[in-house]
């Protein structure tokens, strides 16, 4: 197969799709590579590292959209990609349909067979390719909450740790999954009082157990969430729904019950974001505030980090890469139910019942899609 990957265009993205090693993985499999030039300078890789692993330089995007039977690719498609997709062709990267109808519209009508890595499972009922951005998302919010909390930003002034008799920032984290432990874990470490929300008692307790009383755990509902934001210096939203869209959590009434300068962090924002006020921003223009709360709302986060983010990315996609290289996408998702729950488009057809239901559109089952 030849396999294809260009340069991300969204603005401030600098992940790549596959790395130098990935594609030494694939050439020694016996597939064809095409990196388009530059694509992996973001991240530290040279158009020489991707050569010395085997793989051919293309001089543009278009070349490769063009020759390549799979797409590798980390953001969704922009405009001007989608309008390259053909039918037949297979395209692997992050899509976060279920709040983008434009983006939907456009992947249905090339009649492409579109896999995305944010739905697709394993046997534990995770999500083994959202997770390590979910980590890296997680990790940053804190860090770029309290560059937000700076009063120079709009922020309330308020050091994440305090001072010996100034009492440290209070941040709430509203869902206790891969986002929201690794917001925790960094957010304790900096030193402010942490508490997560969640629904689930069994994750509050493994919460619990794991940060030995470091933070507060509790339940999620309106009337807790209502209550902790009033006294949070900082609200990190972490919460997921796999394929669908995120709830909102925090109305644009509650924003005035707290305090002036505090910030919310939405690192559900691919998924539309689970504050009312929430609309996406880039790593160039990150913030705005609303009713006098700092809203940071940067939907590719994990790619300020770029070399970190996608090499753990890689790590991460390399075996089902290798399966769909090499079996074809329709056995290697027939092989494996986990990697068929990744299947959002195929043929002009929605293949994930979420994003259909936040659409309004009818979804067929991927079973079914494997035979079309």
């Amino acid at each position: 197969m030849k396999i294809g990957c260009v340069k991300e265009i969204k603005a401030q993205e600098f992940r790549v799709g596959m790395t130098p090693a990935a594609a030494r993985e694939a050439v020694a499999q016996g597939h064809a590579v095409l990196i388009e030039t530059g694509a992996g300078l973001g991240a530290g890789f040279a158009d020489a590292d991707y050569v010395a692993a085997g793989a051919a330089i293309a001089a543009d995007a278009a070349t490769v959209w063009a020759e390549a039977e799979m797409v590798v690719k980390v953001k969704e498609p922009q405009a001007a990609e989608r309008a390259q997709l053909r039918p037949g062709q297979v395209l692997f990267t992050y899509l976060h349909l279920a709040p983008d109808p434009e983006q939907t519209a456009d992947l249905l009508k090339s009649g492409a067979t579109c896999i995305a890595y944010e739905t697709v499972t394993d046997r534990m009922g995770g999500l083994p390719l959202l997770a390590p951005m979910s980590e890296v998302a997680g990790r940053l919010a804190p860090q770029v909450g309290s560059w937000a909390l700076q009063k120079a930003n709009g922020g309330r002034g308020v050091l994440m740790g305090g001072v010996p008799g100034v009492r440290p920032a209070n941040v709430v984290i509203i869902g206790g999954g891969v986002v929201g432990t690794a917001a925790a874990r960094v957010a304790t470490g900096m030193g402010a009082h942490v508490t997560v929300l969640d629904r689930s008692i069994p994750r509050l307790s493994y919460l619990d157990d794991v940060f030995m009383g470091r933070l507060t755990t509790q339940y999620s509902d309106r009337a807790a969430t209502e209550e902790l934001i009033r006294d949070a210096d900082m609200v990190i939203g972490a919460v997921l729904v796999p394929g669908a869209a995120a709830p909102k959590l925090v109305s644009r009434a509650m924003l005035a019950t707290m305090k002036p300068g505090a910030v919310l962090v939405d690192v559900a924002i691919d998924q539309g974001g689970c504050f009312e006020t929430s609309h996406a921003t880039t790593h160039q223009d990150p913030i705005y505030e609303v009713d006098g709360i700092i809203h940071y709302c940067v939907a590719n986060m994990p790619g300020a980090v770029a070399r970190t983010s996608t090499q753990a990315l890689g790590n991460a996609t390399l075996p089902f890469l290798l399966a769909l290289a090499n079996k074809g996408w329709r056995q290697a998702c027939g092989d494996d139910p986990h990697l068929l729950a990744g299947l959002n488009v195929h043929a002009g057809r929605i293949t994930c019942a979420p994003v259909g239901a936040a659409q309004g559109l009818t979804a067929i089952d991927p079973v079914t899609a494997l035979k079309l």
